[in-house]
């Protein structure tokens, strides 16, 4: 095998690449003879089928096996002499077809950069913590009882007042004609709550069992249903019944309804899950803190193919969200090209991040294990509940499918490795401050 290097320019590689035709031919031909012992003819005995008649059922795809799996293992060869680590699948293209020829082809790749790993060490972040206090427990306890509320029927029937369920029938019309998806029966409705339209429930403020009503609403520009989105519409109300909210008790009662012995117990498992959650938001302003230090430090040359790649797919998402009327309302405001040069910078970040992040991935050992891949999966089917079983059938017969979850572990183990090696200056916050999007 002979190879020329043709191009060698940052991190593009480039390589034509011989294969004598002697080499092809002794190949193919010890091929065709381990075809021709099993080959079976009307009139031969098998593995006595004469090789022309063999040469001529198989010749033609033998000599395609053949010649790929010859430029497969001599690009491969290449890459491994020289240590090359290509960033996307080469680009390969065929000059000499290696039959009644030498197999001539070339090879061009980018290869992924040395990166040289920061001292962690001398990265200091913040680890945000917030105390949970006795009324945030309160407060999520008389969350709790809420959503647990029942609700018994008025008697005598009197109007509906702020913060009780009426039983309606409605037919909503635009310019007088109803139009579909507007029309409920024995429909509950929380007066002056949320949930409809804006300003329908706080129009049913006063209204009686067996009253009805006509109210007036505008749907929201952004409204899920485009052919009513913006427009002004009328609905016909006819109350039906009406119910009040019973709240739960916050007692040793309660909290038995719950799985827990006592109040207490239920108190303690609420303050243990707003800490789990208040750690869920400081790790992640963590990680985000962390990525940005890690960001300022790759300061490498980054493979072209790969921010092209990743900014097609950006802005595949821009255009589908464009076209679905849900484009970013700051996007809207600028130009093509400069929207295009944001992302452009966007996509060079996460792939500086992306190969940095790989890196010390690989320096350190870490990597996705089948457990770590199962807990994901189960996670994942516990998201859909009723159709749990379902979901764990789908990852039973698609395992590919479950790939879809490597990427993210792998980040988030390499995230847990640095968090443990970075100098972390814990700082108290509220945590309406802990909770606050960063972008705010």
């Amino acid at each position: 095998m002979q190879v020329t290097e043709t191009l060698s320019e940052g991190l593009k590689r480039g390589f034509t690449i011989t294969v004598p035709e002697t080499e092809i031919t002794g190949k193919r031909e010890k091929r065709l003879a381990e075809l021709g012992k099993t080959m079976q003819m009307p009139g031969f005995r098998p593995g006595k089928v004469p090789m022309s008649m063999v040469r001529k059922r198989y010749g033609d795809a033998v000599a395609a096996e053949i010649i790929e799996g010859a430029v497969n293992d001599a690009s491969d060869k290449v890459l491994a002499d020289r240590n090359l680590r290509p960033a996307m699948q080469p680009k390969l293209e065929v000059i000499k077809p290696g039959q009644n020829s030498d197999l001539e082809f070339t090879l061009q790749l980018e290869i992924l950069p040395e990166i040289t790993l920061p001292s962690l060490s001398e990265i200091t972040l913040q680890k945000p913590t917030a105390e949970v206090t006795d009324a945030a427990v309160a407060d999520a306890l008389e969350r709790l009882t809420k959503q647990r509320q029942s609700f018994e029927p008025v008697d005598p029937p009197r109007a509906a007042e702020k913060g009780e369920q009426l039983i309606v029938d409605f037919l909503g019309k635009i310019d007088g004609v109803p139009f579909d998806g507007g029309l409920g029966t024995d429909v509950p409705v929380v007066v002056a709550g949320d949930g409809f339209i804006p300003g329908f429930a706080d129009q049913l403020v006063g209204l009686a069992p067996g009253e009805t009503r006509v109210i007036n609403v505008t749907f929201p520009a952004e409204y899920g249903a485009k052919e009513l989105a913006g427009k002004d519409a009328t609905f016909d109300i006819t109350a039906k019944s009406l119910n009040i909210a019973k709240v739960p008790e916050a007692d040793d009662a309660f909290a038995k309804q719950l799985g827990l012995e006592s109040l207490a117990d239920l108190q303690k498992d609420i303050a243990n899950r707003i800490g789990q959650e208040y750690a869920q938001f400081s790790r992640m302003k963590q990680k985000r803190a962390l990525l940005d230090a890690l960001a300022e430090r790759a300061q490498f040359t980054v493979p072209e193919s790969l921010v092209e790649a990743e900014f097609a797919e950006i802005w595949r998402q821009v255009e589908q969200e464009k076209a679905a009327g849900r484009a970013d309302p700051e996007d809207e405001a600028k130009d093509e090209a400069t929207l295009k040069a944001e992302y452009q910078a966007i996509a060079d970040r996460r792939v500086r991040l992306g190969l940095m992040v790989a890196e010390i991935g690989r320096a350190n050992e870490i990597s996705v294990t089948d457990q770590d891949l199962q807990r994901a999966m189960f996670a994942e089917a516990m998201k859909y509940r009723d159709q749990a079983m379902q979901v764990l059938e789908f990852f039973k017969n698609n395992p590919q499918a479950m790939d879809r979850f490597r990427g993210p572990i792998f980040e988030d183990k390499v995230v847990d490795y640095l968090l443990g090696q970075v100098q972390l200056k814990e700082v108290t916050v509220t945590p309406e401050e802990l909770a606050a999007d960063p972008e705010s």
